[in-house]
């Protein structure tokens, strides 16, 4: 199994000391702390890209930092607390990383947590479907000094 990285592993070993519906619980919990976008990419929200594969709508954006780390913006209505969840644990687990080390993160790395013990294959797909779309955009992201 591949390594993850240290922010997201730690994320992981949070939910595995979580049973049941504690995983639901944190989740949602999780979804509070996604931050809003920064002003200049709320101008700017319907250029992101958008993760068609989920049923809520998934704005992200990303952009590379002095330090070679790959920083994520991402933006999900309230309306979407589990998506907004998974956006927090993706965003959290994962700024800051190289695009390489994104890369490797397995699709399913959830099943590490447990999480298909509590929602259903729909809902783990749109996660999947979230890092597949971070993958991509930590690869074609430009530095944040670009930015226009």
């Amino acid at each position: 199994m591949n390594e993850l990285p240290t922010k997201l592993q730690t994320i992981v070993e949070e939910f595995n000391l979580l049973e049941g519906r504690e995983k639901l619980e944190y989740l949602l919990e999780l979804a509070d702390r996604l931050p809003p976008l920064p002003e200049w990419l709320l101008a700017r929200r319907d250029s992101m890209d958008m993760v068609h594969e989920c049923m809520t709508a998934v704005f992200i954006y990303a952009e590379t930092e002095a330090d070679g780390g790959v920083r994520f913006y991402i933006d999900v209505p309230p309306e979407g607390p589990t998506v907004r969840g998974y956006a927090t644990i993706l965003q959290e687990g994962l700024s800051g990383e190289t695009a390489a080390a994104i890369a490797a993160v397995p699709t399913e790395f959830y099943l590490q947590m447990g999480l298909q013990l509590v929602l259903s294959g729909q809902r783990l797909n749109g996660i999947g479907a979230i890092l597949e779309h971070m993958k991509r955009l930590a690869a074609e992201a430009q530095p944040a000094s670009q930015r226009a």
